[in-house]
């Protein structure tokens, strides 16, 4: 029985010993560019996100942060990679702000990406020194006033929406204050709580921890509308300098050639991710209001974005030199 069954089974037997042998297709591998260090905002965002989009996506999603130039470095990066899908930027704000803020980009921060996929959105606490005084918007408008050019705000760096955020209320109170640009955000709530620097205008996940801190006191939220993650903290707008506001929406960005297909296969893998209750927490927890946008309604949000920051940077009068 078996000389007659074995010829038969040979190459059955053979064809999946040779398959046992051979290595397993690599898995793809998609990079999403963080343009600040480890432990910045954006790269806390990019890691809450990987692994389930990597998941959705069937590839192994790793995060890589390309840090320098208010995040003009790690853009540029991807804005000359290959338009295969593979590499992506985790953008927000400060994305547009540096195209208005540095005359001499290798990359047009609209016209060289196209939108992937709209993560959420995010607004601002304005906090200060408690030894300035001030509680609210209007006593410190007041404070500031009192002591003109004494009195500085940090930012996480020049061209940084923490920069932009601060130097348009700034212009719209008409203060006089002093930037001083550091490496991150943390470090310049560093410097606020150290009473080195008197304000900062920080991300929700940057100040949170300090909300009952003797040290600072909460001034005021930038976004249109109160936040609700912190609902008790007035807008600036409603609280002493009307027409005032400033937030970020954040998203991934890929090179402006990437295909349709791959563009709708993203922006579909994302969606499912966001989908993710886990992911949905894990965002609420860094004062992100997560949705999800079609890719042309995203794409449309980032044309208005591009003009807008142009108007902020030009009203705020801040350079970069």
């Amino acid at each position: 029985m078996f000389r007659h069954t074995l010829p038969r089974l040979l190459p059955l037997l053979t064809a999946a010993l040779l398959s046992a042998a051979l290595p397993a297709q690599a898995q793809r591998v998609v990079r999403i560019v963080v343009p600040f260090g480890t432990g910045a905002v954006q790269d806390t965002i990019a890691r809450a996100i990987n692994n389930e989009l990597g998941q959705a996506l069937g590839a192994s999603v790793i995060v890589e942060n390309r840090a320098g130039a208010g995040g003009s470095v790690g853009s540029s990066y991807v804005a000359k990679s290959a338009p295969d899908g593979n590499t992506l930027v985790l953008a927000a704000a400060s994305h547009h702000i540096v195209g208005h803020l540095y005359k001499k980009l290798d990359y047009d921060p609209l016209k060289d990406f196209v939108g992937v996929g709209y993560i959420g959105n995010s607004g601002y606490a304005i906090v200060a020194n408690a030894a300035l005084g001030a509680g609210n918007t209007r006593e410190f408008i007041a404070a500031v006033k009192a002591r003109p050019g004494a009195t500085n705000y940090a930012s996480a760096g020049n061209g940084s929406a923490t920069h932009l955020g601060m130097a348009s209320f700034v212009a719209m109170a008409g203060l006089d204050m002093q930037h001083i640009p550091m490496k991150s955000t943390g470090d310049a709530v560093n410097e606020v709580l150290a009473g080195r620097v008197q304000a900062v205008t920080s991300s929700l996940i940057g100040v949170m921890g300090y909300k009952d801190d003797p040290r600072v006191k909460f001034i005021a939220y930038t976004g249109k509308q109160r936040s609700r993650f912190l609902p008790e903290l007035p807008t600036a707008a409603e609280s002493g300098l009307p027409g005032y506001s400033f937030d970020s929406w954040i998203g991934l960005l890929a090179p402006a050639a990437l295909p349709r297909a791959e563009r709708d296969r993203l922006n579909a893998a994302l969606q499912k991710t966001l989908a993710d209750p886990a992911v949905q927490e894990r965002l609420a927890r860094l004062g992100v209001e997560s949705a999800t946008m079609a890719p042309d309604a995203f794409q449309q949000l980032l044309r208005a974005d591009w003009e807008n920051a142009g108007a902020i940077v030009k009203a705020s009068g801040a350079k970069v030199e």
